[in-house]
């Protein structure tokens, strides 16, 4: 017996349970079986009653145990397992009497058949629903662990559509039918700034306060996700909502702007639905601006039926420009880049695109090789060139200034002259805002390249348009800050800062290539373009703004290390809408400046001391000739400590910041030079007012 009760005590709660529910059923099953006692043959005491229900606890339990009854987890439970089941109470009440046989010399065979039967019945029955209960319960649970509570931002008309398609999501899981995006959420509080909704039920959902109450609601209730929930939220108010949600620590997913919605009028017809377009935050939610239009006819006016060729079209923006290109029906594309995988993944991109309605030419060649540039030339005779091939890296460019000459300038002097020479009908130059006062060899290389498609503009010979687009940094293209800081925040280590005041004005790649296409459109040669970026952004709030978006606490889960200025840096890019010259054009955000004129026998002369000197691999000689083709080439320890000093001084005297003041010059009145590209200028702007 002691055996029997340390082998149960041994048991699972799950068994236990099990146990005395068989328990239970014997000795029910052993009062029904003496109702019908007046057929028995002999009739049984109470005392006989209670000594058969106690042996038979004890036979049936250790009958069940042998035959295995106790070993099987519910959700397994098969007809094997019944079977045993009724081997089982049946071997233990056999058992039970013929003990009671020996030990009275009386046989209940009848009440005993009884018993046997109705306690297996009800063992049995006992098991199958408990098993149908228990799996309910775990995909109950299963479903409601899947779901994440999450506080949904905005009580308005994309918030009803949501929560009415997260209602019937629900209701399509609990029958068993396929489970989607929205079926993943459980909306358990909403937010809004309407003092009217505060308090009040929208559609079954609580809004429980406003945007300043985020961070103690979201603790408040265990929440494990916010959800932005208004499409037509102004940039601005969007950026400060982010902060604030950024304070919790929580992931933040997003319904996209109005304009990037898909439609959904037919959701339950297998269309596209809200849930489906909720993504994670990305970086460019947070530049606090719309994303930049541009004139869609304009583009496809010079594009269509056209050969159009992409110098550097495997790179972060030359294989955007091979994208948006494509959308305007060219005559034929033309992909030139010197690294063969970036080149096959954008053509094999195309390809699953397009398949044979593009006509695609991707091509292995470096700018540097004029002979080969001339032949792709001679062969595929292109009408429109957008030369995107450069090296870009300022580090790495400071280390190794002569692979910069060799490849962004006589690279762009070569597919230049050759365009010229093969009547090209434009040729686009993508250029950078390092290039204005340029304090490293990368930067003082793409003005040079600048300076070349000036003086290119400037040949009377020539009927190829010449045109410049100038921008700043561009998320997440090659050499980007951001996918260092996503590498790094998924790794878990530090993310490295260069200096906590270093600013940047960034741009989308797609915006990056729009300005590109529409400069062209609108270009009539010489030109050289530039976008007004909006708000410059300080790089360390962009890393903590990027760890929160990962969920995590910057300083605290992720810290931020400051590395220091890397050689060539600058702590602070200069705003390209504020050179004197520039002029308005029909996109509100894109400006020209015109381009100082060149003395073309004097540049000619320096650009060959430059490449002389680049082929020779002398870096002395070199980085001398190119301070004398750029005299704004200047030190960044020198425009750095400037930039401090006029910042401490603002500090000091208690300046307060004011968006920047754009100086636009009439187009009657445009000057021949740009201040910033000489000796002892600058740059004429109102950033601070007192």
């Amino acid at each position: 017996m002691s055996k029997v009760m340390g082998l149960f005590a041994n048991f699972r709660i799950r068994k236990r349970v099990l146990a005395f529910a068989d328990a239970f059923i014997v000795v029910v099953a052993g009062l029904f079986a003496n109702f019908p006692l007046p057929l028995y043959a002999t009739a049984i005491d109470r005392a006989d009653q209670f000594a058969i229900f106690f042996l038979s606890i004890i036979m049936c339990f250790s009958a069940l145990q042998f035959f295995g009854s106790y070993n099987k987890l519910w959700r397994y439970l098969n007809r094997y397992d019944f079977l045993s089941c009724v081997k089982g109470i049946f071997s233990g009440l056999i058992a039970t009497h013929f003990f009671f046989y020996l030990v009275r010399g009386t046989l209940h065979w009848e009440f005993a058949l009884v018993q046997a039967c109705i306690a297996s019945f009800g063992a049995c029955l006992f098991r199958y629903m408990f098993r149908n209960t228990f799996i309910s319960l775990v995909e109950l649970g299963h479903r409601d662990a899947l779901k994440k509570r999450t506080m949904i931002i905005g009580a308005g008309k994309a918030t009803a559509l949501l929560l009415n398609e997260i209602k019937n999501s629900s209701l399509d899981a609990e029958k068993g039918l396929a489970t989607s995006v929205a079926a993943s959420i459980n909306p358990v509080c909403l937010i809004d700034d309407d003092r009217d909704k505060i308090g009040k039920p929208f559609e079954g959902v609580l809004v429980a306060g406003s945007t300043i109450d985020i961070p103690k609601i979201a603790k408040h209730e265990k929440i494990e996700q916010i959800l932005f929930s208004i499409p037509s939220c102004p940039p601005k108010d969007r950026q400060t909502i982010m902060d604030v949600c950024g304070k919790t620590g929580l992931p933040v997913k997003v319904i996209p702007f109005v304009g990037s919605l898909l439609d959904t009028s037919q959701i339950g017809d297998g269309a596209t639905s809200y849930a489906t377009q909720i993504r994670d935050i990305k970086v460019e939610d947070l530049l606090g601006r719309e994303p930049i239009k541009f004139d869609n006819k304009d583009i496809r006016a010079y594009i269509e039926n056209k050969v159009c060729m992409v110098t550097g079209g495997g790179g972060s923006i030359g294989s955007e420009l091979v994208r948006q290109i494509a959308k305007y029906n060219p005559k034929q594309i033309i992909i030139v880049d010197i690294y063969e995988n970036n080149a096959y993944d954008i053509q094999q991109e195309l390809v699953m695109e397009y398949g044979n309605t593009l006509n695609l030419v991707t091509l292995i060649a470096s700018v540097r090789d004029y002979f080969r540039m001339n032949k792709i030339y001679k062969t595929y005779r292109p009408d429109v060139v957008f030369h995107a091939a450069a090296h870009k890296h300022v580090p790495l460019m400071e280390n190794n200034p002569m692979e910069a000459i060799k490849n962004n300038v006589v690279g762009t002097f070569n597919v230049a002259t050759l365009a010229m020479f093969n009547n090209v009908k434009k040729f686009v130059m993508i250029s950078t805002d390092k290039a204005v006062n340029p304090t490293n060899v990368m930067g003082a290389s793409k003005r040079c390249c600048e300076m070349i498609v000036r003086f290119m503009s400037m040949c009377k010979d020539s009927n190829t348009e010449f045109v410049v687009t100038r921008f700043g940094n561009v998320l997440g293209s090659n050499g980007s800050v951001i996918p260092l800081f996503k590498r790094q925040i998924e790794q878990g280590k530090p993310v490295t800062v260069t200096h906590p005041e270093i600013i940047r004005y960034f741009m989308t790649i797609p915006e990056a290539v729009s300005l590109v296409l529409e400069a062209a459109s609108i270009a009539q040669g010489g030109e050289i373009f530039v976008l007004d970026m909006g708000m410059p952004v300080k790089i360390v709030t962009l890393a903590e703004n990027l760890i929160r978006m990962y969920g995590k606490v910057p300083y605290k889960d992720i810290p931020i290390k400051f590395t220091g200025l890397r050689p060539g840096e600058k702590i602070k890019e200069e705003l390209l809408m504020n050179e004197e010259g520039l002029k308005k054009t029909k996109n509100k955000l894109i400006f020209i400046g015109k381009q100082i004129d060149i003395d073309t026998s004097k540049f000619i002369n320096e650009l060959w001391k430059l490449k002389c000197a680049a082929s020779e691999n002398n870096d002395e000689i070199a980085i001398r000739a190119l301070h004398a083709i750029v005299p704004s080439f200047t030190t960044p320890e020198k425009f750095n400590k400037t930039v401090l000093e006029k910042s401490e001084s603002k500090k000091a005297w208690g300046f307060k910041k004011k968006s920047p003041t754009l100086k636009v010059v009439p187009d009657e009145t445009l000057v021949d030079d740009i201040p910033c590209m000489v000796p002892n200028s600058h740059v004429e702007y109102v950033p601070w007012v007192h």
